[in-house]
């Protein structure tokens, strides 16, 4: 997101539509592999070397945007209960995966925290949020006061989408937007993005307007 100012929020992304995410992929692409000895310096990579896939979805309204994000974080926790279970009861209890798959079949959320705390005495509530979560990326502006809701929110830019104001934008509104944007830090959070206050906090994420820079300390 620092290479790319117009990018407000990613979660864990016709012809210009191709090339913005192929841009992106590839930047992603080329970051992951010259980071990966920052955090892994004892496992050099080796071919096959890593690769990724992109592809761009124009939803119609932020609503549809936020319903979509919920959905992949409710992903996030289904697979990640599920992988968790797995593992442990393959490194753990010694069955083979054809074993462990075969057990968690039709299994409820429920009773996979049930195996976990009863035979491996894990509360799965005290797992690291990162792996719960996910992890959400967005340029971090002033906190909103909490009592501009959601609601309001999702009624701004609808007032905007319908009156064309998000359309019209004079190029130099729309570059003293984007220099407000490249100054925004950029935050990495494992929070809960499915309820209205992490939203209502951050009414610039779906109002596609950059919020206030922080005032230095």
């Amino acid at each position: 997101m620092n290479e790319f100012p117009d990018v407000v929020i990613a979660y864990g992304v016709s012809d210009e539509y191709s090339k913005l995410v192929t841009t992106v992929v590839s930047t992603f692409t080329s970051y992951y592999v010259h980071l990966w000895p920052s955090f892994f310096p004892g496992n050099p990579l080796s071919p096959p070397l890593p690769s990724f896939d992109g592809r761009a979805v124009q939803y119609p309204s932020t609503q549809n945007l936020r319903d979509y994000m919920s959905w992949r974080q409710v992903d996030c926790h289904i697979n990640n209960l599920y992988n968790t279970v797995f593992w442990a009861l393959v490194q753990q209890g010694g069955l083979s995966a054809k074993e462990a798959e075969k057990e968690l079949m039709g299994s409820f959320a429920s009773d996979k925290n049930e195996i976990l705390f009863s035979r491996f005495k894990v509360n799965y509530n005290n797992e690291p949020e990162i792996f719960k979560k996910g992890s959400v990326v967005f340029r971090d502006y002033e906190l909103a006061s909490p009592a501009l809701t959601s609601t309001q929110v999702k009624g701004e830019a609808n007032d905007d989408q319908e009156t064309g104001l998000m359309a019209e934008k004079s190029k130099s509104q729309e570059e003293k937007e984007k220099k407000r944007r490249a100054k925004a830090r950029l935050a990495v959070h494992h929070v809960d993005i499915i309820r209205d206050d992490f939203w209502d906090l951050r009414p610039w994420l779906l109002s596609n307007k950059p919020g206030k820079i922080p005032k230095e300390p």
